[in-house]
């Protein structure tokens, strides 16, 4: 499973935990529930800088073999 989803995983799993926490007043379930979320959230945003950055790799990738960079008239 990608970073980005495992990440939405973590994020709605320490939502149904917190929200369980709340109902049966369990202050560390909620507090496990907003760390998974945080957990969660930082998981997703690395997943989509590696996206961000794969994206940029082929961006310059296809820069050089499309011709579009100028190697001084070599």
């Amino acid at each position: 499973m990608g970073d980005k989803m495992s990440g939405k995983m973590d994020q709605a799993k320490g939502k149904l935990k917190e929200a369980a926490g709340k109902v049966t007043g369990d202050s560390e379930m909620q507090g496990e529930g907003k760390g998974q979320q945080m957990k969660g959230q930082a998981t997703e945003a690395m997943g989509n800088a590696r996206d961000k950055a794969g994206d940029a790799v082929d961006k310059a990738k296809g820069m050089f073999r499309g011709g579009k960079h100028d190697d001084g008239g070599r």
